[in-house]
């Protein structure tokens, strides 16, 4: 039996209205409220993950923050991976509020930088990525406990660091992707994780790589997460089935309403995921890209567009295949998101040797 180190496995909380029993089909009850995304985070929790993405969308649902803020009291193991979008908060501000939460978690506390536009916005991708550059290294140092005097084009302070410090004293993880070159060497100097969307495992292997050299150029290394959504039944047939359930109420054109609300429309990493479908679809496998992964969620999704679907065996072997590649940090989803995160946690968890992503082994 194949060793492999301990794996993160973490649920999604569906803050920015993203939820359905049927893709495109609005269900009230499973729009983002408090009640809802509660009752995801505590069935995680319950369920054993090891932590859980608050998203961040401005148009759509909940702040992130604010309902972190909210659950932090209410769990007592799962980690919180808390979005935050660079640019929207005065970054002394934004690390007193970090610090709290982490303070507030007994230290479980973990951070996904955001680095698209801001509502009403937009700014080319080589200066947006330099205000996310300078957002990170000036967030670190605060909640490193160091004070900040920094020149920068976007960040420009000369300050002590807030007396709130985290919890162990150091700044909680940073939780991080894209895939141009600007954002790749972002991440490659700042982040601690970097985060991919799904794709064919042959691609995977080559950002991986690509990714290991650009944070040596810098003497860093990086861990990686991967980020994608799941369809796990007893067999291969019935996920399948799950699959096309999902999309069986959707029209083109409410998909594409639905991935043009988000600000990241347009990114590379989106327009990749486009590129998964069209490939996918002209395999002629029922929008299937490669084994076991599914593109029919994009349909309807920007950003992560692509399921493991299959049987347990299958979905825990496909995961394997990513963690022998150098994966540690997984972030799952599925309609609906309680359902699914009970459906995964009874199938495959059990099976996975998992825990807490540590950074200092």
């Amino acid at each position: 039996m194949t060793h492999r180190p301990n794996a993160e496995i973490s649920w999604f909380s569906a803050l920015c209205d993203d939820d359905y029993q049927f893709l495109g089909v609005e269900d009230p009850a499973l729009k983002a409220s408090w009640p809802h995304c509660r009752d995801i985070a505590m069935a995680a929790e319950a369920n054993g993950f090891d932590n859980i993405l608050l998203p961040s969308g401005y148009a759509l649902g909940m702040d992130s923050i604010a309902f972190a803020g909210g659950i932090a009291p209410l769990l007592e193991k799962m980690r919180l991976l808390v979005a935050v979008r660079c640019g929207e908060m005065w970054v002394p501000q934004l690390a007193r509020q970090l610090a709290t939460l982490d303070r507030m978690l007994n230290g479980r506390l973990t951070i996904n930088i955001i680095s698209s536009d801001m509502p009403g916005q937009s700014m080319e991708s080589g200066p947006r990525y330099q205000r996310t550059l300078e957002t990170m290294q000036a967030l670190r140092a605060l909640l490193n406990g160091v004070a900040l005097s920094m020149a920068g084009e976007f960040v420009q302070l000369d300050i002590d660091p807030p007396r709130m410090a985290p919890h162990n004293g150091q700044c909680p993880p940073f939780y991080f992707g894209g895939l141009s070159p600007q954002a790749r060497d972002t991440a490659a100097q700042a982040a601690d994780v970097f985060l991919m969307w799904p794709d064919t495992e042959d691609a995977v292997q080559t950002i991986l790589d690509d990714m290991r050299t650009r944070a040596s150029g810098y003497d860093r290394e990086l861990k990686f997460g991967y980020r994608a959504h799941v369809i796990v039944r007893e067999t291969e047939a019935q996920a399948r089935a799950a699959a096309d359930q999902l999309v069986s109420k959707l029209d083109a054109a409410t998909g594409e309403e639905i991935r043009n609300r988000s600000l990241d429309s347009q990114s590379i990493g989106v327009r990749r995921q486009a590129e998964l479908r069209d490939t996918a679809s002209a395999l002629g496998d029922g929008d299937f890209v490669e084994p076991n992964l599914w593109t029919g969620v994009g349909r309807a999704r920007s950003g992560c567009g692509a399921a493991i679907v299959g049987d347990p065996d299958q979905v825990l072997a496909k995961i394997n295949r990513y963690r022998d590649m150098g994966i540690e940090a997984f972030i799952l989803s599925g309609y609906p998101h309680k359902d699914e995160c009970d459906l995964f946690a009874r199938y495959v968890l059990p099976q996975i040797n998992h825990a807490p992503l540590a950074l200092d082994d």
